[in-house]
């Protein structure tokens, strides 16, 4: 009689990675916890690194300045994007036929942004090791070798790590909702397209003068 190898337990943070599908079916509809808030959190921070570089706020601003908004404003943009994007995906997923509930997204958004959320060690290490030039779109001259290697690479990695994340998030989508691959990649970017419009509105209501509230 052949004796059944027990399966190995699910590692959400290790499996993830790899097995996404059989990390979000065994959360189930477990209730949100500590740990998808941390994640939230830190894909946040991640998130503010990336708008400091892209909008070079590091000619502006030292290192330990953005070090410190990151730990401040990072944390709380991350979680409320989640809440957000739970709301969002969760009612165009019930749009789409899928079945997924708050807390199945919730786990989706917070355990895909894993692979983001690893990129955050190397965010550090270039701002310590580079200088305000890790927040800059074109680094100041006369960095030396190593440093100016992670200057290098950190966008080639960031941009790897937050695709790797999105792919994720859909077949996460995918799963949890019940819905083909197609059809939850559609729901991802019916989501992302609803947030820019939302943001480019905002944008112009803020910034255009004939909409700018009286002084």
């Amino acid at each position: 009689m052949e004796t059944e190898i027990p399966s190995r337990p699910i590692r959400p943070l290790h499996d993830v990675w790899l097995r996404p599908r059989k990390v979000f079916r065994s959360l189930g509809d477990t209730p949100v916890g500590r740990r998808d808030y941390v994640l939230g959190a830190l894909q946040g921070m991640v998130s503010w690194f990336a708008f400091c570089r892209a909008e070079s706020l590091g000619a502006q601003a030292g290192v330990d300045a953005l070090l410190a908004e990151a730990l401040l404003v990072g944390p709380i943009a991350g979680i409320l994007g989640i809440l957000l994007m739970t709301a969002i995906y969760g009612r165009l997923g019930r749009a789409a036929g899928g079945t997924a509930g708050r807390n199945q997204v919730f786990h989706v958004l917070a355990y895909g942004g894993v692979p983001q959320v690893a990129s955050l060690g190397f965010w550090v290490l270039t701002a310590l090791l580079a200088g305000p030039g890790a927040f800059m779109q074109q680094p100041p001259a006369g960095v030396e070798p190593f440093p100016d290697l992670l200057l290098t690479v950190q966008p080639a990695i960031h941009a790897a790590l937050f695709g790797w994340s999105l792919l994720i998030q859909v077949m996460g989508l995918s799963e949890v909702g019940g819905l083909a691959l197609r059809r939850a990649f559609a729901v991802w970017l019916a989501g992302q397209l609803l947030v820019l419009i939302a943001v480019v509105v905002i944008g112009v209501a803020v910034y255009s003068p004939g909409l700018a509230p009286p002084a």
